[in-house]
């Protein structure tokens, strides 16, 4: 079967400075895959050569089968893949309403006409109700994104991202700054919302991380050192060394 995310032999280089050295990665489709590692592994920058945000040296990536690496990131958002970032990305004088049905639009084949009254397209709304009703947002409907609490935008910026139906999922941090009781809500979020896609997730909660994935990937220095399964991961010595240590005991 053809893998969801595929990444060969990439590199990435600033200047004189390789940030991303070899790197191989596999994501199957309808997986829930986590990229772990420590600060300044390259995490967000891998995050940013799949979804097209830069432009890998060397090495090939592929979406669904197809070569994307070298697409800018509309035209791979367009070919199925979707992402959040690591700061909350959304329009914060728009209402919740208006930042979801942005990202409906597009979904469901509008483009920009000046004619039309986007408020008398059917289809639209009904899916923009049924994504607040997904991320519990509807009594926020009508009140600024930006005014939302932290983890009401981190819930908003969810429901963005897969507000366009792209089958493949990348969440940078999702649960970063939330509390205890905050996170263990924005996870039961993903894992619905995800259900039957691809997910990719970097994320420094090892809770998360191990309550969430299929498989895990660890990255130190820019070059995955293991892929493997929760249990598989937990119990490598490489893995302890570099960067689990203590927390997996």
């Amino acid at each position: 079967m053809t893998a969801a995310i595929e990444v060969n032999a990439v590199e990435k280089s600033f200047g004189n400075v390789a940030i991303i050295r070899d790197l191989n990665l596999s994501v199957a489709k309808g997986e829930r895959h986590a990229i772990i590692g420590p600060n300044g592994a390259g995490k967000s920058t891998t995050f940013n050569l799949i979804s097209g945000y830069i432009k890998p040296t060397s090495g090939e990536i592929r979406l669904n089968g197809e070569v994307t690496s070298g697409l800018r990131p509309f035209e791979i958002n367009r070919r199925g893949l979707s992402r959040s970032f690591q700061v909350t990305n959304v329009f914060a004088r728009m209402t919740v309403w208006e930042n979801v049905r942005c990202a409906v639009l597009w979904a469901t084949g509008h483009r920009y006409a000046f004619w039309k009254n986007v408020d008398n397209l059917p289809e639209v709304k009904q899916r923009t109700a049924e994504i607040l009703d997904d991320i519990h947002l509807s009594h926020r409907r009508d009140v600024p994104a930006g005014l939302l609490t932290y983890a009401e935008q981190r819930e908003l910026e969810i429901g963005i991202t897969i507000a366009g139906g792209a089958s493949v999922i990348m969440l940078d941090e999702p649960t970063a700054g939330m509390s205890h009781a905050e996170t263990e809500r924005a996870v039961a979020l993903i894992r619905r919302l995800t259900e039957g896609r691809t997910l990719v997730i970097v994320e420094h909660d090892m809770s998360v991380v191990f309550g969430l994935a299929d498989r895990i990937s660890v990255l130190v220095y820019g070059h995955i050192i293991a892929s493997g399964t929760p249990e598989e991961i937990r119990g490598n010595p490489k893995v302890k060394e570099a960067y689990l240590g203590e927390e997996v005991d």
